[in-house]
């Protein structure tokens, strides 16, 4: 089986004709998100994917497997909405409420494409957007810092927030003991100063979680995301 472990730069400036020689792997976009994957090249070769976590694979994007040799990633047709308005201020709204939701979007210079989701569409429509529900290859936008957006319900949270922790810990000074907790899940700090004045720092780690898909337009998805609210008391 074919390891492939590598994701070569997006500009990558490699010759035609290598890209023409490279073998094909044709995937949806829900399978590009994934950084371990058994797949079938187009050629009918087995392959297993190995790449950091968080790699997002875009059409194009060039794989090199432990052997040398280039896999080209080119992306599968799937059930899409392509979103169109010809009023531009419609469009642009449109945009703003699927950014809004965290959608994966697709953005060309008159429409916008989207994966099929029947809650969304319905809030397009009331926005006066034209859908047309189409299959076509979809390749969103990725995020504007160089990554794409994380839930709290991905399936690689739980570790990423852990190494998170670690840095944090060990940034701050391996030889302090973590804070205390009580039972509601609050970290306590205690400053003292030599008036033997007590600051106390509770940050409150708050979930919200909106409603499943089906319930309104407002709510098409359910997503955990934290609030951190930090009370800070002074006491003589």
């Amino acid at each position: 089986m074919l390891r492939i472990d590598k994701k070569l730069p997006d500009n990558h400036g490699l010759a035609s004709v290598m890209l023409r020689r490279a073998a094909v792997l044709t995937l949806p976009y829900d399978q590009r998100c994934r950084s371990r994957l058994a797949v079938q090249l187009d050629d009918g070769r087995e392959a297993a994917i190995f790449l950091p976590r968080g790699t997002v694979l875009r059409d194009g994007s060039v794989l090199v497997a432990t052997n040398g040799s280039l896999v080209r990633v080119v992306a599968a047709d799937q059930p899409v909405m392509r979103v169109t308005s010809p009023d531009r201020l419609t469009l642009m709204r449109a945009a703003y409420h699927l950014g809004n939701r965290h959608t994966p979007v697709q953005v060309a210079a008159d429409w916008l494409q989207l994966e099929f989701d029947p809650v969304l569409r319905d809030m397009l429509l009331q926005l006066g957007a034209q859908v047309e529900e189409t299959q076509a290859a979809f390749d969103p936008e990725n995020g504007a810092y160089g990554g794409g957006h994380r839930h709290g319900h991905d399936e690689t949270f739980a570790e990423d927030h852990a190494v998170a922790q670690e840095v944090f810990r060990h940034r701050h000074g391996a030889d302090h003991d973590e804070a205390p907790k009580d039972a509601g899940g609050h970290a306590h700090s205690h400053e003292h100063s030599h008036g033997h004045s007590h600051e106390h720092a509770h940050v409150h780690s708050d979930a919200c979680r909106h409603g499943a898909a089906g319930d309104t337009a407002q709510e098409g998805h359910d997503h955990a995301c934290g609030h951190d609210h930090a009370h800070t008391h002074h006491r003589p």
